[in-house]
């Protein structure tokens, strides 16, 4: 499902326009954003929980020339699933 897909859905689903929703999804995703941007925690309670955490710098392989380089240190982004989307 891609965003226009998701947009239509939830649409359909509430009996709003689609521009309306469009805007209530970008606003959702903009805030999110802002929230992990500033490192602190986003907790959809019973769906689940996004969160940003630092990754230590490791060594790899390239697959194709077996070259050995190292993988620099980076925050990135976690999702941690709720107990409801769990059960599925």
């Amino acid at each position: 499902m891609n965003k226009s897909e998701l947009v239509a859905a939830i649409a359909e689903r509430t009996g709003k326009t689609k521009k309306d929703t469009n805007q209530f999804v970008d606003a959702l995703l903009a805030v999110i954003k802002e929230e992990l941007t500033a490192e602190r925690k986003v907790n959809l309670s019973g769906f689940g929980k996004f969160e940003t955490v630092q990754r230590k710098e490791r060594r790899a392989r390239n697959p194709k020339t077996g070259v050995s380089v190292t993988v620099p240190a980076r925050r990135t982004v976690v999702f941690r699933p709720g107990t409801e989307l769990k059960a599925f």
